[in-house]
């Protein structure tokens, strides 16, 4: 008689939700499926203590459904620090749509989604994410007040993007401050990965500075366009990661920092807008640390899209806006000189910091 193993994938899949890493005590987690549109999503909800979980909808065509799931888990954790950190009174949360933005979102779609948004009472208010546009929020605003980022028009604060890019091009500035004596970025040689909303955006300050910038995306078409526009270099090397650079600013999909890159990057300072840049947060924030590589937290430096959608809830105006986002440079700059007293990453230091607000309310909510 064969004696039959289980492997430890197998395991783990045995406890596909409450046993992954990235679960971390979600306090909810919701599948949403509808046969007529096709609809596939998943909302999570980390945390509330601080208030409603808000956080984007991002639709992408994921592999499988657990390529989604850990996403969702993942980029949900990463908005309860992200709101934390910059002071926000809100929870964290994140949905995510499977499949393919270009070809399969449609109204219908988006209203059944906005329908399961409202199921949840104000639970969750959702945004925009990668794969979605101002006007989709319009869509689900139809069923549902559960939701930011909507049109001006319609009395929203409009598409986040180009405030999360003035926010990471603060967090660089200040982490270039930090590294090289100086903010002043004119010079300065930078690898911008990912030229969507935000990343083409963040070239636009770069180039205006006069940072020296180069580019690389999976989209052909993107890069020539946003190539010619600000004049800035394309990538056509084989190793994006050991590029000779002194800023890298990672745009695009998450845990690009990894264990086969973490040991060849060259730049000196990573400042980028991409969620969840490290794959493993304790052990290769501790890589990148112990190579001299300053890394600007990106659930820090990303805050300006959470600011600028929060104003619908809070409602303060565009400046108020705008001098949130400012804070950021200073912030950035507080979490280094706190990880270096501390000795610790500075990816830690930021948690930390947010964590112990999350506690400070929660000792305040009991007490009520």
């Amino acid at each position: 008689m064969n004696a039959a193993f289980t492997t430890g994938k197998e395991l783990q899949k045995m406890d596909p939700v409450f046993g992954q890493l990235s679960f971390d005590d979600h306090e909810q987690i919701v599948f949403c499926n509808d046969k007529d549109t096709g609809l596939k999503a998943i909302i999570g909800i980390h945390n509330s203590v601080m208030g409603p979980a808000l956080g984007g909808t991002r639709m992408y065509n994921y592999a499988n459904e657990w390529e989604a799931l850990n996403d969702v888990l993942r980029l949900s954790r990463g908005m309860t620090f992200k709101a934390a950190i910059t002071g926000l009174n809100i929870g964290g949360g994140k949905a995510v749509i499977i499949g393919d933005a270009k070809t399969q979102k449609t109204p219908e779609l988006m209203r059944k989604f906005g329908e399961f948004v409202h199921s949840l009472s104000g639970r969750y208010i959702t945004a925009e994410d990668m794969g979605m546009e101002t006007a989709d929020m319009d869509i689900v605003r139809d069923v549902t007040p559960y939701v930011t980022g909507i049109s001006e028009s319609r009395g929203g604060s409009g598409n986040p993007s180009p405030v999360t890019a003035y926010g990471v091009y603060l967090g660089m500035k200040a982490a270039a401050k930090q590294q090289f004596g100086s903010d002043v970025l004119s010079g300065k040689k930078v690898l911008v990965q990912g030229i969507g909303h935000v990343g083409e955006t963040l070239v636009d300050y770069l180039t205006k500075e006069g940072a020296i910038v180069t580019i690389a995306d999976i989209n052909e078409e993107k890069l020539n366009e946003v190539g010619t526009k600000y004049h800035a270099e394309i990538f056509r090397g084989d190793d994006l990661y050991s590029a000779d650079v002194d800023i890298y600013a990672p745009c695009a999909m998450g845990a690009t920092l990894n264990d086969n890159t973490v040991y060849k990057i060259k730049a000196k300072v990573i400042a980028g807008a991409a969620n969840n840049q490290l794959a493993d947060e304790n052990v290769h924030g501790a890589i990148l640390q112990e190579r001299g590589i300053l890394y600007a937290p990106d659930f820090l430096i990303n805050a300006g899209g959470i600011i600028n959608v929060y104003a619908e809830l809070a409602h303060y105006d565009k400046a108020e806006i705008m001098r949130k986002t400012e804070n950021i440079y200073n912030t950035t700059l507080e979490i280094f000189d706190f990880a270096l007293a501390n000795n610790m990453t500075t990816h830690h230091a930021a948690l930390t910091i947010a964590q112990n607000r999350i506690n400070q309310r929660k000792l305040e909510n009991s007490k009520k």
